[in-house]
């Protein structure tokens, strides 16, 4: 195994254990993947986090629909999104889904998070979209996520949860986060009334804003 390669499996187990510490997830559901050349490095599935080395992590071939991969243990349930997300998005260099409280809380009604505040902005467009429902795993919800993330970064998944991704691991890891404390400042207005919704123009303003934030300089 290359040197570049164990450091990117040995970050994805350490933002596993990350998203469990800070509350986006919780035992062993969520999942995250990486581009690695022509291949994209998985989370095996049903491994507790504390439990998951490096050498767990599945290598499937972004290129094969059936998902042949290598490693020990089998890859998440749920590859066939993370494997369509990365081949439909080459700017795409991870994916981080989970079943974070309060974007769940919206996904189970199946409510979309409008332009309730300018973050917003740094998913993409006006809102975040709430993906339909199809059974995990399935090919069903991989082609719902792929289209309910079409000029997005990010989507809630109905009666599941949420996922992004990012041009790295990093980058990822920092819109899960803003997309949860989105949705709990969202669901809590919505106990005081409800928002009070930005304008198109003023999400477009901030999409501007967005452009290059928080991208370190090559």
């Amino acid at each position: 195994m290359m040197d570049e390669e164990r450091l990117l499996r040995t970050e994805i187990v350490a933002r596993c254990r990350e998203m469990n510490a800070n509350g986006l997830n919780q035992g062993t559901s969520g999942n995250i993947s990486a581009r690695w050349g022509g291949r994209m490095l998985v989370t095996p599935s049903a491994t507790p986090y504390d439990a998951m080395t490096p050498e767990s992590i599945a290598s499937v071939v972004l290129e094969d629909a059936g998902g042949a991969y290598d490693g020990p243990l089998r890859p998440s349930t749920e590859w066939r999104f993370h494997r369509a997300l990365l081949c439909a998005r080459a700017e795409a260099g991870a994916v981080i889904h989970t079943h974070a409280p309060w974007c769940t809380t919206l996904a189970v009604a199946r409510r979309a998070i409008p332009a309730c505040h300018y973050m917003v902005a740094a998913f993409g467009g006006n809102d975040v979209r709430c993906a339909g429902y199809a059974r995990y795993g399935t090919e069903a919800l991989s082609d719902l996520v792929l289209e309910a993330m079409e000029g997005r970064t990010a989507c809630l998944m109905a009666n599941h949860g949420m996922i992004v991704i990012g041009e790295t691991l990093e980058r990822a890891m920092w819109r899960a986060v803003e997309l949860e404390t989105l949705a709990r400042q969202y669901c809590q207005s919505l106990t005081i009334g409800g928002p009070v919704l930005l304008s198109d123009a003023e999400i477009e303003d901030a999409l501007s804003a967005f452009a290059g934030y928080g991208l370190r300089k090559a």
